[in-house]
């Protein structure tokens, strides 16, 4: 219940200050994100990448300075409950005609969850559910840009119209030829929509920031004719210092699906009112959920905030249990799902078995943070972390109890009805190589495999070495894409030591059961892969003849020496026949769907 009046002074000025926090935090992620424009029109990828890693951390940081001055000022930690609900009432006013109010209200919830007790996450102290609505909200101020422009070309105007929609970017670079990069959007365009009657309304319309990450700057938009809608997105490059190009054109939702995906890293773009961004995107991606499309912008977490509100919806309106997820069981993480709902939930293990006694907890959360603020190329999974999550108890099955009591009785707390988990982490399902390779036919074998090789090219590529590559820890996504999942184990592939296996020296060294020749902790042996990845003999005949490479000291060697020499990779987040001029290498097309001869193969052992 809400109190009837507000009577104390000091609830106001806490409302203030935390509003005060979130503005300061806004204002620097959004400097941040602006200034990409600088960066990309300088090819400062380092600077970029850097960026988007150290924009990451801005949130924390903010609701650690708000924490911290409401203790000081306030002694937060001890004040009345009532004032805390005065505090939420004065902090609705003063979002009247905000241009961030949802991001606001997610900061009051974890500055509060900092200083309030667990049994005062409730609607009536935090927002459990949003209490200003985002329909509707502009920046009316005379000099701000809309969220997205329109555009009314006629028939014979399109082409100097979409040469406007680039020009009006105002990138401080060159293009190569412009008009020629037109046609080829032109011609794209064309087989894309064939034949089409050319409505009166026929528009374009563009949002109004660019879409920055690494080395592209990304055109978002869709055609409007009739009742048609048309999603597209331009990517634009550097073809070299100073000089660009538009690289492909990109039209649909599964493209932009793509473009977006989960496993990439987040975007900058500069907002004044993310909430409309997001309501433009879903008119794009309908099936994206808005908290991926929030995470998607680098607000990742608006994304975890909505993400539990809608698991929480999906718990209220299903009845299935948890369960411990199918496949082969982890070693440091114990894994359990709920059928009906399309994640996984990760809890770090209390203990690990003899071969993991390096391992610690630490150092597992460290490997997470590692890839949260690092280019994911998609091929790395995104991460919701999250602490002290209440689950309703008699949803989880006895197998999965038994378990979760049995390896992380420390981070469990029985609570009533609830079982509150104190710390996971929450992934994309995807289903595990290991277990699509079992029921896979022929031909997507050969595909699944060609995908794992170059999904182990791309992290090579981003600096990355997955340490554990058995097909248990990469998952196959709905587009046939073979992504990266298990992280207890990834380096810098720029801190290994990559080395060939020393020739025996006496009969008693080849014989040897035992590893005779001197192992450093950060040692890798490529050619020892093979007896744990290509027992099968199909799987061999089309790893070596694709990616025998990877089995070869040499190949890793020669990247490690490319990512020390300042070099990065250009790793496309589209197929490479969009691309207006190829690729070096083909990508594989997209896995075909299930077979129904499927081909049986024991991959159970690994």
């Amino acid at each position: 219940m809400f109190p009837e009046k507000l009577t104390d002074s000091r609830a106001f000025e806490i409302a203030q200050a935390l509003l005060g926090g979130f503005n300061r935090h806004y204002r620097l992620f959004r400097a941040t994100s602006a200034a990409a424009k600088q960066r990309f029109e300088a090819a400062d990828w380092a600077g970029q990448q850097r960026a988007q890693a150290q924009r990451i951390e801005f949130y924390d940081k903010r609701v650690d300075e708000a924490v911290q001055l409401l203790e000081e000022r306030f002694q937060a930690g001890t004040l009345p409950m009532e004032l805390w609900q005065q505090v939420k009432l004065h902090y609705i006013g003063l979002l009247t005609n905000h241009h961030q109010p949802e991001l606001a209200e997610t900061f009051f919830n974890s500055v509060c969850t900092r200083i309030l007790h667990h049994s005062y996450f409730h609607n009536d102290f935090i927002f459990v559910r949003p209490a200003v609505s985002t329909e509707y909200i502009e920046n009316e101020e005379p000099a701000a840009a809309p969220t997205y422009r329109a555009y009314y070309p006629a028939k014979d105007t399109l082409h100097a119209t979409l040469l406007r929609v680039i020009t009006n970017f105002q990138l401080d670079a060159e293009f190569e030829d412009l008009p020629r990069d037109i046609d080829c959007v032109l011609r794209a365009l064309q087989r894309e929509l064939g034949d089409f009657r050319w409505r009166p309304n026929f528009q374009i319309q563009v949002l109004s920031s660019l879409f920055y990450r690494n080395k592209g700057a990304y055109v978002i938009g869709k055609i409007i004719n009739g009742f048609t809608e048309t999603p597209f997105a331009l990517p634009v490059l550097h073809k070299a210092r100073g000089v660009l190009c538009i690289d492909a054109a990109l039209f649909g939702e599964d493209d932009l699906l793509m473009l977006f995906s989960f496993a990439r890293a987040y975007f900058m773009v500069d907002m004044e009112v993310p909430s409309a961004y997001v309501q433009f995107l879903r008119t794009l991606m309908p099936r994206k959920p808005r908290s991926e499309l929030y995470s998607a912008l680098g607000l990742q977490k608006q994304g975890k905030n909505l993400f539990y509100r809608d698991f929480l919806y999906h718990l209220r309106h299903s009845s299935d249990s948890f369960r411990i997820a199918p496949g082969i069981k982890g070693l440091v993480m114990l894994v359990f799902d709920l059928p009906s709902f399309p994640f996984v939930f990760k809890v770090i293990k209390d203990f690990f078995p003899a071969q993991k006694e390096n391992t610690t907890r630490e150092s597992i959360q460290g490997k997470y943070l590692l890839v949260k603020t690092h280019d994911r190329v998609g091929r790395m999974a995104d991460t919701l972390e999250y602490s002290n999550v209440a689950f309703p108890r008699h949803r989880f099955d006895e197998e999965l109890l038994k378990e979760l009591r049995q390896f992380c009785p420390s981070l469990l707390e029985e609570r009533g009805e609830d079982l509150v988990i104190r710390h996971l982490y929450i992934e994309r399902r995807m289903q595990p190589l290991n277990l699509y390779l079992q029921e896979a036919s022929p031909a997507q074998l050969e595909q699944a495999v060609i995908e794992y090789g170059h999904a182990i090219k791309d992290l090579v590529a981003a600096n990355i070495f997955p340490g554990d590559m058995l097909w248990k820890n990469f998952g196959v996504t709905r587009h046939g894409k073979v992504v990266f999942y298990d992280y207890d184990e990834i380096e810098y592939l720029s801190d290994c030591n990559f080395r060939k296996l020393p020739e025996p020296r006496n009969e008693e060294e080849e014989l040897s059961g035992e590893v005779w020749y001197a192992v450093g902790p950060r040692d890798v042996f490529p050619e020892t892969f093979g007896p744990f990845l290509l027992g099968h003999p199909g799987v061999r005949e089309v790893f070596m003849r694709h990616h025998a490479d990877l089995l070869d000291p040499a190949f890793w060697q020669q990247h490690q020496a490319r990512i020390v020499a300042g070099h990065l990779h250009d790793i496309f987040p589209y197929e490479a026949h969009k691309r207006f001029q190829a690729l070096p290498r083909p990508q594989p097309s997209r896995a075909e769907g299930a077979a129904s001869d499927a081909v049986r193969h024991d991959f159970s052992v690994h």
